[in-house]
């Protein structure tokens, strides 16, 4: 008996992005280790054209983000589409996307966490998927009571998203004063890392105390532009990889012949990554708030409390019991805090000795710090480390 074919499943998924990236590996892991697929993909970003070896390829399925000058060469095809850009809705297309509802609602109560009280919104003009999470996010501010600022780049309908995020650099000096007039403190959702480092950036020029006066928190956790912030982007994280594995799953019953129930799926995203942009507690107080950017800028150059007292305005008394009012620390736990967060961020990312991480924290001797360490976090500092190794390896492996 002559073997089936194997289904051939084009991917018209961009490389160039995280989420791009996620999502194939997503796709990948189906198709791995549910179904025997032939998976075809080459590299291309997100607003590129089809493919020409598409039309002769002889695919049994297309798995692409979708946009409208696209979709009248693929339906021509005659295969099944699944949709996981969801940038409009095309009739026919099962469509799988990351849900922005549960998007604005990590952000929100990531910045209400850490005590704004103000909060702004700042996106890309004619991106629905940054519409859609000022709508959401516009929601949860008003039901809490605070004021809200929004700012979009201008653009033009019909542009492409790559021309949209490309035109927020040449809006920069109105921006800026945007940003300048906001009041302090206040919490800054930026619909995705490229408009968070684009927001960082005129900070940064406009020498805007981030996170103390802006906490910015951006969409993607991509950690080549996270990291390449100054300060590093905070930011939501999607489940991209679910939702490539749910197309996959979805291509696979088409495929069979059946229809999916729905038209559109959301999958929720998985977290916050929380880095320097938002690491903060947001207080209306503008001397704590000095003495808060102090302990955090000199925290593991070996400073004390009375170093602290030397810097502020404040009396000794009054700057103890201000912490304790507005931040519920006295100012040896906030410097502590701090130390031990770096700790944790040496042990994790670099394989440093605990003897150099012990000078890099501030402390004069390794038994020192790790007893701080243990009392802290429950944990030595060795089996933290060995836990994050864990976790790391874990990931790759499932990758």
């Amino acid at each position: 008996m002559k073997p089936k074919a194997r289904p051939r499943i084009a991917l018209l998924v961009e490389a160039s992005r995280a989420y791009g990236r996620e999502l194939l590996r997503g796709v990948a892991l189906f198709a791995r280790t549910q179904v025997d697929w032939a998976l075809l993909h080459q590299e291309m970003t997100l607003d590129s054209d089809i493919p020409d070896w598409l039309a002769t390829s002889r695919v049994s399925g297309v798995i692409a983000r979708l946009d409208v000058h696209s979709i009248d060469a693929l339906r021509k095809l005659h295969v099944p589409i699944i949709d996981v850009r969801c940038n409009r809705k095309f009739d026919g297309v099962p469509q799988v996307e990351t849900d922005n509802r549960k998007v604005a609602q990590l952000a929100f109560e990531h910045l209400w966490d850490r005590g704004f009280r103000r909060f702004a919104y700042c996106g890309f003009r004619f991106a629905s998927y940054s519409e859609a999470r000022l709508r959401y996010f516009r929601d949860l501010v008003a039901a809490s009571g605070c004021p809200l600022t929004v700012y979009e780049s201008k653009g033009k309908p019909s542009s492409s998203l790559t021309m949209l995020e490309t035109a927020g650099m040449s809006d920069f000096e109105p921006m800026s004063r945007w940003l300048s007039e906001l009041e302090r403190p206040t919490g800054v959702f930026v619909c995705n890392d490229i408009r968070g480092q684009q927001v960082l950036n005129a900070c940064r020029a406009m020498e805007l105390a981030v996170p103390d006066d802006l906490g910015i928190i951006g969409v993607d956790d991509d950690d080549a532009i996270c990291l390449l912030c100054d300060p590093t982007l905070s930011s939501v994280r999607p489940d991209a990889e679910r939702v490539g594995y749910r197309a996959g799953e979805i291509m696979h019953q088409m495929l069979s012949g059946l229809r999916p129930e729905q038209d559109i799926e959301l999958i929720a995203p998985k977290s916050v990554s929380e880095r320097l942009s938002t690491r903060v507690v947001a207080v209306d107080d503008m001397e704590l708030a000095r003495v808060c950017r102090f302990i955090r800028q000199h925290a593991c150059d070996g400073i004390n409390v009375g170093d602290v007292a030397e810097f502020t305005t404040l009396s000794r008394r009054q700057l103890e019991r201000r912490c304790q009012e507005e931040l519920g620390q006295t100012p040896h736990q906030l410097i502590t805090a701090n130390q031990i967060s770096r700790v944790k961020q040496l042990l994790a990312e670099t394989k440093m000795t605990l003897e150099q991480i012990t000078r890099r924290a501030g402390y004069s001797h390794k038994e020192r710090l790790s007893a701080v360490f243990k009392r802290e976090t429950g944990q030595t500092p060795g089996e933290f480390r060995a836990q994050a190794v864990n976790a790391q390896a874990s990931s790759e492996l499932k990758a």
